[in-house]
C-alpha cells in the first residue's frame, strides 16, 4: 500500500491528538478523583462532628456513668444527615455497640455489627479515618470517618461514645466511572472535530505537492507547459513559485535544445550531402576528370566547414561545463588582427572590399589568452566579410587607454535592425533568417565571442545604423592578475614596446 504524505501526516497527527487526549483524560480523572475523595472525607468528618455535638447536647440523664440521649431527636438528625450525604451514620457506645444508625448508602453490616475495640480506641483518641471494611464490620469497602462524643462533667471532659460516618467505595467508583465516560465522550467528540479539521488542512497542505508531482511527471514526458497554481504566500507558496520558475527555465532550455538539434542537423546535413554528392559523382564518372579538381576544392571547403562546426560545438561544450579557462600571456593584438584579416584575403579581393584603419596601426600589447582573442577577432571579421556588399568597406579600430584596450570592427551593408540588435549575442540567434548570406553559421559565434570577452573581464557591444553599417566593439582590461599570468608570459610577435623592455 502506498504511504502518501497525506496519510502519514494524518496518521501521525491523529495519533498525537489521541495520546494527548488520553494523557489529559488520565490526569483529569486522577485530579477529579483525588479532589472528590478529599472533599467527601471532609464532608463525612464535618457531618460526624455535627452529629457528635448534637448527641452531646441530647444527653438527658446520667446514671452511674451511663448517659442516655434523646433517641427521637437524635434519630431525626441522623436520618437527615445520612440522606443528605448518601452515607451511613451510626452512634456507638464506648464498647462499640451501635445505639442509633441510619444507612443512607444502602450498605450491610456483618455479624453482630459491633465496632472493634481497636477502631474504637482510634476514634476516641485522635479520630479514625480509613478505607476498608472496619475489620469486617461492613461486607464491602467504605471510606470511614470516626469522631468521639465528648461531654464536660464537673469541668472535666468525658467521652461517652463515638459517631461514625461511612461512604461506599462502590458509589465512589460509580461516580469515577461516570466521570470517565464523560471524558471519553468529550474526547471522542473533540477528536472527531479535530480529525475533520486536520484532514481538510492536510489535504490542502499536500495538494500543491501533488500538483508539483503531476507537473514533474509531465516534464518527464516532455510537456513543459504545465504550471502549479500559487495559492498562498507561505513556504508552500514560495516552493510553488520556485517550481514554476524552474519550469520556465526548463521550457527555455528545452526550446534551446530543440533549436540546437535542428540547427546542428541542418548544418551537418548540408555539407555532408554536398560532399557525398560530389564524391559519388567522381567515383562513378559522372563528373569529368578535368572538372574533378574544381569539385574536390568544393569538397575541401565543406570539410573545413564541418571542422569549424565541430570546433564551435566543442567550444560551446567547454563553456557549458565551465572548462573554458584562460591561458594568459602578453601578446600584440594588432598582430592578431592582421593575422585574422589575412585569412579572408581571397574573399576580400573577390568582393572588392576596402579595408580601413590598418594603414598606421601600431603594436598594442595586451594581457589575455592569444588563441581565444584570435578566435574573437576571427569571428568578428568573418561576420563583417559575409555581410559586406561588393565594393563596401571594413574598418578596423585599435586604441589604448589607461585602463583598457579597445578593438572595433565596422562594415558597410544593411546592418542589424533595432529590434534584433539586443539579441545578436544570444545562442543560435541569426539575423539572416533565410540563410542567404550566412549559410555557414549556427548563430553561436557571437555568443562564444561574448563569453570569451567576459571571461577576460571585458565587454562587447554591437552598434548599427539600419541599411548603412554595423560595428562590433570590445575592450579588454590592460592588466590581468599577475599572480595567474606571470608564469606564462609569452611574446607572440617577437617584439615588445620599449617601456616593457626597460622594466624587464
Amino acid at each position: 500500500m502506498q504511504k502518501t504524505l497525506f496519510k502519514k501526516y494524518l496518521r501521525i497527527t491523529s495519533l498525537v491528538i489521541l495520546v494527548s487526549f488520553f494523557l489529559l483524560g488520565f490526569v483529569m480523572l486522577i485530579a477529579i478523583s483525588s479532589y472528590w475523595k478529599t472533599e467527601k472525607l471532609d464532608l463525612l468528618r464535618k457531618n460526624a462532628q455535627s452529629v457528635a455535638r448534637i448527641a452531646a447536647d441530647s444527653v438527658i440523664t446520667v446514671n452511674q456513668n451511663e448517659y442516655q440521649v434523646d433517641g427521637v431527636r437524635m434519630r431525626t438528625f441522623i436520618l437527615a444527615f445520612a440522606d443528605n450525604i448518601d452515607a451511613d451514620i451510626f452512634v456507638t457506645k464506648l464498647d462499640g455497640q451501635p445505639l442509633l444508625a441510619a444507612y443512607g448508602s444502602g450498605g450491610k453490616v456483618n455479624g453482630t455489627g459491633r465496632v472493634s475495640t481497636e477502631i474504637m480506641q482510634q476514634a476516641l483518641g485522635d479520630g479514625y479515618s480509613a478505607q476498608g471494611t472496619m475489620n469486617g464490620f461492613y461486607d464491602q469497602r467504605y471510606y470511614i470517618v470516626g469522631v468521639p462524643i465528648s461531654l464536660t462533667v464537673n469541668g472535666a471532659p468525658v467521652q461517652i461514645g463515638a459517631v461514625f460516618a461511612a461512604y461506599s467505595v462502590r458509589t465512589f467508583n460509580e461516580f469515577r466511572m461516570d466521570v470517565l465516560k464523560m471524558i471519553i465522550f468529550a474526547a471522542m467528540a473533540a477528536f472527531a472535530i479535530a480529525f475533520c479539521v486536520i484532514w481538510l488542512f492536510s489535504y490542502k497542505l499536500v495538494q500543491p505537492l501533488r500538483n508539483m508531482a503531476a507537473a514533474a511527471r509531465c516534464f518527464g514526458e516532455g510537456n513543459f507547459s504545465v504550471r502549479v497554481p500559487v495559492t498562498s504566500q507561505d513556504e508552500i507558496g514560495q516552493l510553488s513559485v520556485a517550481f514554476n520558475n524552474m519550469a520556465d527555465s526548463l521550457a527555455s532550455v528545452e526550446h534551446v535544445r530543440r533549436d540546437f538539434v535542428a540547427n546542428v542537423s541542418h548544418e551537418l546535413k548540408t555539407p555532408m550531402t554536398t560532399i557525398a554528392g560530389f564524391v559519388n559523382g567522381i567515383l562513378d564518372g559522372t563528373i569529368e576528370p578535368e572538372k574533378q579538381k574544381h569539385y574536390l576544392r568544393i569538397v575541401s571547403q565543406e570539410v573545413m566547414r564541418l571542422s569549424r562546426l565541430v570546433r564551435t560545438m566543442l567550444d560551446l561544450s567547454r563553456i557549458d561545463s565551465g572548462e573554458l579557462t584562460l591561458r594568459p600571456a602578453r601578446f600584440d593584438i594588432t598582430g592578431t588582427v592582421l593575422s585574422a584579416m589575412l585569412s579572408f584575403e581571397q574573399a576580400i579581393e573577390e568582393k572588392k572590399i576596402e579595408v580601413r584603419g590598418l594603414e598606421r596601426a601600431e603594436s598594442l600589447f595586451v594581457d589575455g589568452d592569444p588563441d581565444m582573442i584570435h578566435q574573437v577577432v576571427y569571428n568578428l571579421i568573418d561576420n563583417a566579410v559575409k555581410f559586406t556588399k561588393e565594393g563596401g568597406y571594413i574598418q578596423i579600430g585599435l586604441s589604448q587607454e589607461a585602463d583598457r584596450t579597445t578593438v572595433s570592427v565596422e562594415n558597410s551593408g544593411d546592418g542589424i535592425s533595432p529590434d534584433e540588435l539586443p539579441m545578436v549575442f544570444e545562442r543560435f540567434y541569426k539575423t539572416d533568417k533565410s540563410r542567404s548570406q550566412d549559410r555557414k553559421g549556427m548563430g553561436l559565434g557571437l555568443y562564444i565571442v561574448k563569453t570569451i570577452i567576459r571571461l577576460h573581464g571585458g565587454e562587447i557591444a554591437a552598434h548599427s545604423v539600419w541599411h548603412e553599417n554595423c560595428r562590433f566593439e570590445f575592450w579588454l582590461p590592460r592588466r590581468i592578475d599577475t599572480r595567474t599570468s606571470q608564469l606564462n608570459l609569452v611574446e607572440t610577435s617577437g617584439k615588445e614596446p620599449k617601456e616593457h623592455s626597460k622594466k624587464k
